[in-house]
């Protein structure tokens, strides 16, 4: 009797045995990149075009343009303006109008859909190196998709976030490559841009400690160091030490730290932008954890997307505020996790979920293009009204949270506190007990008075508008109004004007 010969298990390919340790497949750097740089670059213009439709779309964008018309007149960064923000993106905004003129906001712009396209390109890069060309593609479009869900204030103002995300994203990818200097340098851009992105730093750590080499880690930490720390203290020296330290770190813990009274508020804003964050992902989340949970084995190999994630998340969360620009920070992980998570699926099947994405995005651009601009039709006509009760030449004093009225009316801001925030701690929607002249930045009041009897201004626009920070719940200028100014009959929607008494 024959005895047939058994034939020999079939051999899994690595891809069949562990999808996200298989070799990634890459194709020619040129012709890759050729192909889908101008997509990405396309892509981004499309989901960004509405910001070209209103100047403003955001207070901080308002106070960023005003800080830099003062920077590009003369002025001294915390000093002649000041803000609770590190430098960079003021000295960007500087830069720009010192080249193109004060009416370069359109420049801005493009600079912000500059930012978006590099994010894209990074993570995609960072993708393709880790799983293949497909997941670059995939991790630079679904970014863009989803880089646009929350309200249009949040998405489309050119904000400290939008400039955040291509310095985070360097980081990670240079501390994957090994390159720990710059990945130093990254994080220092990110913190320079805005205290949160400094967080960024976690993820570069964890890459440099899981690295297999122990020389790399004995060399790896001094460059990163020396990486980040450079940069900082340039920016320090460039500005002034003390200020930019009391500034950036010290002088901001009552906005950071205070929740008191806000609670309900707080919590509602924090749902509804994490219910918004969960819509822009909806197609992607049923296939992504199911493609997680069948790669388990292997889910140490996204560890360091977690802790860049979880990092982020804490980010969003320092100061209890959790504004929908905020969550920005966000996307960036969240978008290699699907990449990471998306990777099992056929083409056919991948285009089908990014289907959904891609509509939800079409009607968040929507939104924006068609979405009302109540604040800033009040900016526009208290700002009329402003230059028609003062000359070119008077410096008036916006006692509100629009500075961007400044920037409208043409006119100078008569102090160096743009927003009447930093004098009394309020801050987009708190209505707590902790808005007042004690929550104050400290020693800002007496510096205040002091700018108000060497250059009175000519006009005072209380743009309060019953808010907790209204003139008859701040002592020094209730007198200062009561000392020398005088109401006009004229009023804005609640704006009230006063003007210098005849005898003053």
């Amino acid at each position: 009797m024959s005895v047939e010969p058994q034939s020999a298990p079939p051999r899994l390919s690595p891809a069949r045995r562990d999808p996200t340790r298989a070799r990634p497949a890459r194709t020619a750097a040129y012709g890759y990149w050729r192909r889908l740089l101008p997509l990405l670059a396309a892509l981004a213009l499309a989901v960004r075009l509405p910001s070209f439709l209103h100047p403003f779309w955001s207070p901080d964008e308002g106070y960023l343009a005003v800080q830099a018309r003062i920077l590009a007149h003369g002025g001294e960064l915390y000093e002649s303006v000041v803000d609770r923000k590190p430098p960079l993106l003021p000295w960007l905004y500087e830069a720009t109008y010192t080249v193109l003129g004060d009416g370069s906001q359109h420049a801005m712009k493009l600079l912000a859909i500059a930012a978006q396209f590099t994010t894209a390109a990074l993570l995609a890069a960072f993708a393709r190196r880790r799983w293949g060309d497909r997941s670059g593609v995939t991790a630079g479009v679904l970014f863009l998709l989803i880089s646009v869900g929350f309200i249009p204030q949040d998405t489309q103002a050119t904000t400290f976030e939008v400039f955040i995300l291509p310095w985070t994203a360097a980081a990670v990818l240079c501390a994957d490559r090994g390159r720990w200097g710059a990945a130093g340098v990254a994080v220092a851009g990110a913190f320079l841009t805005k205290q949160t992105g400094g967080v960024v730093l976690l993820p570069v750590l964890w890459l440099l400690w899981r690295s297999h080499s122990p020389a790399r880690r004995r060399t790896g930490l001094p460059r990163t160091a020396v990486g980040f720390a450079a940069p900082v203290a340039a920016a320090a020296l460039v500005t002034d030490p003390a200020g930019f330290l009391f500034w950036t770190v010290t002088g901001s813990g009552s906005y950071a730290f205070s929740l008191t009274g806000s609670e309900l508020h707080v919590l509602i804003r924090a749902f509804v932008n994490s219910l918004l964050l969960c819509l822009a992902c909806v197609g992607i989340l049923p296939p992504v954890r199911r493609a997680l949970l069948t790669t388990r084995p292997a889910a140490g190999t996204l560890t360091d997307l977690w802790v860049w994630f979880a990092a982020s998340a804490g980010a969003v969360a320092v100061g209890f505020h959790f504004f929908g620009h905020y969550f920005l920070q966000l996307l960036p992980p969240i978008t290699l996790l699907a990449t990471a998570g998306l990777r099992p699926l056929r083409p056919e099947r991948l285009r089908s979920v990014l289907s959904v994405p891609a509509c939800v995005c079409a009607l968040f651009v929507l939104w924006a293009t068609v979405a009302p601009r109540s604040e800033l039709d009040h900016s526009d006509r208290v700002a009329t009204a402003v230059r028609e009760h003062t000359a070119p030449t008077d410096r008036v004093l916006v006692w509100g949270i629009h500075p961007e009225i400044y920037r409208l009316a043409d006119r100078a801001p008569a102090s160096r506190y743009l927003t009447a925030g930093l004098l009394t701690n309020f801050s987009g929607g708190r209505d707590g007990p902790q808005v007042g002249e004690a929550y104050a930045v400290p020693g800002a009041w007496q510096v205040f008075a002091a700018e108000m009897r060497a250059r009175p201004p000519a006009l005072i626009v209380d743009d309060s508008r019953g808010k907790p920070y209204a003139p008859e719940r701040v002592p020094t200028l209730r007198r200062l109004l009561a000392g020398g100014y005088e109401p006009l009959p004229e009023t804005v929607e609640g704006t009230v004007f006063y003007v210098r008494s005849s005898g003053s």
